[in-house]
């Protein structure tokens, strides 16, 4: 089971979690590593307010921190055409997750994402 389900948790905490994992979509902003900066400034701030936001922020950084290693290996792969694929199946895994973490994170339950290295 992917979902952890948090109780007595207030609407400013569901709000945090699930702006942890929204925050990724900075980079279409054009943010150099937005999708990295954006989950981690959330995480720094409210780490300490709530054990649910501190979840769902080390799950969102670890997720990103994945999907960027797996972005990088796409690279070189492209030069045998299959990198082209892979990067686009990396994309739509990435943001389906995102979207996915987002919706039960305003649930109240922590998301685990599949495909995840956890560093922190």
């Amino acid at each position: 089971m992917n979902e952890i389900k948090f109780y007595d948790l207030k609407k400013e905490e569901k709000t945090f979690g699930m702006l942890c994992h929204l925050l990724s979509f900075v980079c279409f902003l054009g943010i150099p590593f937005g999708h990295l900066v954006g989950p981690l400034v959330m995480w720094v701030v409210k780490k300490d307010t709530s054990e649910f936001v501190d979840a769902c922020g080390k799950e969102s950084i670890n997720f990103q921190i994945s999907m960027t290693i797996y972005v990088l290996v796409c690279f070189p792969l492209c030069l045998i055409l299959v990198g082209y694929f892979l990067l686009l199946a990396v994309c739509i895994i990435g943001l389906i997750c995102v979207i996915k973490a987002s919706i039960k994170a305003n649930e109240g339950e922590l998301y685990r994402y599949p495909f995840t290295i956890r560093f922190l």
